[in-house]
């Protein structure tokens, strides 16, 4: 990373300017307009619905996409959209998608949903974020995204608009011909006006905007966080916050020259700030392989040639993507690549490894959340990387680690390497206003305007951060935030459970899966295969319902009766260990598992005469939890 490989060349780049100093655009129009301008012939964004390499692609140069955005943007204030008004978007990734996402910044608040979820969360967020205009799919055969977004639009009477998004306009041949006759019928029983977008889209002047583009900073985004409970948390991303994150791209990695592939969903912050906003401070060109991203047809057995056909320079991905492809040959051109940037969860050791034999290529790892318009810190590609740690924080990122109340009162900071909770002041943390529900902003902050993240952590004394596990009990399932208390009250629902205690227990591929502890009432007879059951009909998302139920005499409790999760975690680890090495041939086992003082939860195993220490470290490798001998 150029100019970026160090804490002083951080602390240097500060130097150099306040934050609020910096020449830098004000609205989101005005960011959009200046890459255009200086780069108008440049490709900016390729979408293909099919993952072949060989197979149809749209490419939008900057003055072609300025001008779908500036239509979009007029669309949106001509179905009544303000500047405090909002327009959601229930898309999977295509060009329609990254559009609105701009266009909604621009005309008001734009809200990007999870096409995943469920009707009835899609609802809820709808609901919370008050939204007048939605932006989803006209109905297209293997997906029920139009389907739910009508029914969530039924229970959002605030909703007055939707705009359809029709996949078929990106097919040729035989499938163009075929889908019309297979297509799902169209929904029509919601409240709200239906409207095609692309008819609506082309009525509008693509050459400048037909309102005032303000730029006074302003709230342009609300990402809501997790979404598997009925009551989400809706984030607040203001205007400066979003360019913050393209402004470190620019600065710090990208040029125009640069191509991203990224097939990570754009309702997800990580796709929309550090990459859609990076290439548009850039001028740089990004691909989107498939409507699904990763969880496209085809797209893990592609993805290779994808990086030959386009020349791609830079990987945005998760581990659970790092985990697929390294299950697939190099089997193409990849001399392009420079570096592969990872987030959203921990990186297994054992994957970075295997990651970087293969294709010549350093995973740099970093560190970013919702509440914070994401991006807080990396290990610098060209500075030195410790492998486990989410590296330094960026430049007029200040990261603290303390110990706080609950009303975010500091009783300490933390020493060098000292675990404490891992607390955030950027130009991407909204002080005092994180989310839009204000009774969730009480005890957020620290000293007034360092935003707890629930993280815990340690920072050592070359400035590099390190995650040591989660004050908050959040399972992280692939980079999807579930909350365990939908689990546990779902499951408390059953007559014969007295207590339940829910977390994530380790796993190679998606780094968390939930499990669930049961203690029953007395002379109860459920087994853990009804339990099951019963939370397959009782839990809404599907992602949350417990890959492992076990059934304990008592769980272990606090002092005052709570369900003491770290005992629980424990026994999971160790049961998941030890499935594993066994599944290996391996014969040996986890002895304990300790809390260490940097490190959070350990694994300690035994070592019997004869162990293939190389197999062990190439099975626990997979999984984020470290582990020792105990010898």
């Amino acid at each position: 990373m150029a100019g970026f490989a160090s804490r002083a060349d951080r602390d240097a780049i500060e130097a150099e300017s306040e934050w609020h100093g910096r020449a830098l655009p004000r609205s989101v129009y005005e960011f959009v307009s200046a890459t255009a301008r200086a780069h108008p012939d440049r490709p900016a964004l390729s979408f293909q619905l099919l993952s072949d390499p060989k197979a149809r692609a749209e490419t939008l140069s900057w003055a072609e996409f300025h001008a779908r955005v500036t239509q979009a943007a007029n669309l949106f204030r001509r179905l009544g959209i303000g500047e405090d008004d909002v327009v959601a978007y229930v898309l999977p990734n295509c060009t329609e998608t990254a559009v609105t996402l701009l266009g909604g910044a621009v005309a008001g608040i734009v809200n990007p949903i999870n096409p995943l979820l469920e009707a009835e969360t899609i609802a809820a967020i709808l609901r919370e974020t008050n939204a007048k205009v939605v932006v989803t799919l006209r109905t297209f055969p293997k997906t029920d995204v139009g389907q739910k977004v009508a029914e969530a639009v039924r229970h959002a009477p605030n909703v007055d608009t939707v705009l359809e998004v029709d996949l078929l306009r990106y097919l040729t041949g035989v499938k163009k011909l075929i889908v019309p006759l297979i297509r799902p019928k169209n929904p029509d029983n919601h409240h709200a006006d239906l409207l095609d977008f692309h008819k609506e889209l082309a009525k509008e002047r693509a050459d400048r905007l037909d309102f005032e583009d303000h730029s006074d900073d302003r709230v342009a985004a609300y990402f809501h966080t997790g979404g598997t409970t009925g009551l989400p948390k809706v984030a607040q991303h203001k205007v400066s916050g979003m360019v913050y994150n393209g402004w470190l791209g620019r600065r710090l990695l990208f040029t125009e020259t640069d191509t991203l592939i990224c097939p990570l969903p754009l309702f997800h912050v990580f796709a929309a700030y550090p990459v859609l906003m990076s290439v548009i401070a850039a001028g740089a060109h990004v691909v989107l392989p498939t409507p699904a991203g990763y969880r496209g047809e085809g797209v893990f057995d592609n993805f290779w040639k994808l990086i030959e056909r386009w020349g791609v320079t830079f990987v945005i991905t998760v581990p659970t993507a790092i985990a697929a492809l390294m299950q697939r040959k190099v089997d193409a051109d990849v001399s392009t690549l420079r570096y592969a940037f990872s987030g959203s969860a921990p990186l297994p050791i054992e994957l970075y490894n295997r990651f970087e034999k293969a294709t010549g290529v350093t995973i740099c790892e970093g560190y970013g959340l919702t509440e914070a318009t994401c991006l807080v810190s990396i290990n610098p590609p060209e500075g030195s990387k410790k492998i486990g740690s989410v590296g330094i924080p960026f430049p007029y990122t200040d990261v603290r680690i303390l110990k706080c109340d609950a009303e975010g009162n500091v009783i300490a900071e933390c020493d060098i390497d000292e675990v404490g909770e891992i607390c955030v002041a950027n130009p991407g943390v909204l002080d005092g206003a994180t989310y839009t529900d204000a009774s969730k902003n009480l005890g957020l902050y620290a000293e007034g305007r360092f935003l707890r993240t629930g993280d815990l952590g340690r920072i050592d004394a070359d400035g590099y951060l390190y995650i040591t596990g989660r004050a908050k009990d959040i399972i992280i399932r692939g980079g999807h935030n579930i909350d365990p208390a939908e689990i546990e009250q779902a499951l408390a629902g059953h007559r014969d459970v007295a207590f339940v205690g829910a977390i994530g227990q380790p796993d190679a591929f998606a780094g968390e899966l939930p499990c669930a502890y049961v203690e029953l009432v007395q002379d109860a007879t459920a087994t853990p295969g009804d339990l099951l059951d019963y939370a397959r009909v009782h839990i809404h998302e599907r992602a949350a319902i417990p890959k492992h139920i076990e059934i304990l005499d008592e769980l272990p409790k606090t002092a005052v009766g709570k369900v003491f999760k770290p005992e629980l975690r424990k026994r999971a680890i160790r049961r998941v260990y030890d499935a594993a090495l066994t599944e290996a041939g391996l014969a040996a086992r986890v002895h304990e598992v300790a809390e260490d003082r940097k490190r959070g939860l350990v694994a300690r195993l035994d070592r019997p005469e004869g162990t293939d220490e190389d197999a062990v470290r190439a099975v626990l490798g997979n999984f984020t939890t470290p582990w020792e001998w105990s010898d």
